[in-house]
């Protein structure tokens, strides 16, 4: 019969091999459920330190957003500031372009004068060169 089952496409069994003892089962216990009122204790602990938890995120959370409402209130003073001085300094340009163009036509005198006084100079240095050259002449006629 072995052989006619083995054909088939079914191993055989051999009864001459022996069975293993040696091979470790491990037993399980069975898992026993815990009472009614331990798993609503359970759950209720659950529940509990869950919102303390999200509690504490949502925190966190809003204390982050105080936080940068501050920085953002900080910022816009601070650029107010900016503002007011940027405003001052381009009054006071405005001030300093008018005072410069009011003294234009006294700096232009200056100028006009600067360029006479130098030709002058120039006058002069001839003028000088010419009486040295004069004194010369008269000594040297001087002495024939």
């Amino acid at each position: 019969m072995a052989a006619a089952v083995a054909a088939k496409g079914v191993p055989a069994i051999h009864p001459e091999e022996p069975v293993r003892d040696d091979v470790s089962v491990e037993t399980a216990e069975e898992a026993k459920e815990p009472a009614e009122a331990d798993i609503n204790e359970l759950w209720r602990d659950m529940f509990s330190k869950m919102a303390t938890y999200l509690t504490g995120e949502l925190m966190a959370t809003s204390e982050d957003y105080k936080l940068l409402e501050n920085m953002n209130k900080l910022t816009s003073l601070k650029y107010l500031e900016v503002k007011d001085i940027a405003i001052n300094i381009s009054r006071n340009l405005k001030d300093l372009n008018q005072k410069y163009a009011g003294l234009q036509p006294y700096l232009d005198q200056i100028n006009i004068i600067e360029e006479q006084v130098a030709a002058l100079e120039q006058a002069a240095y001839k003028l000088d060169a010419y009486s040295k050259k004069l004194e010369a002449k008269y000594k040297k006629l001087e002495k024939q």
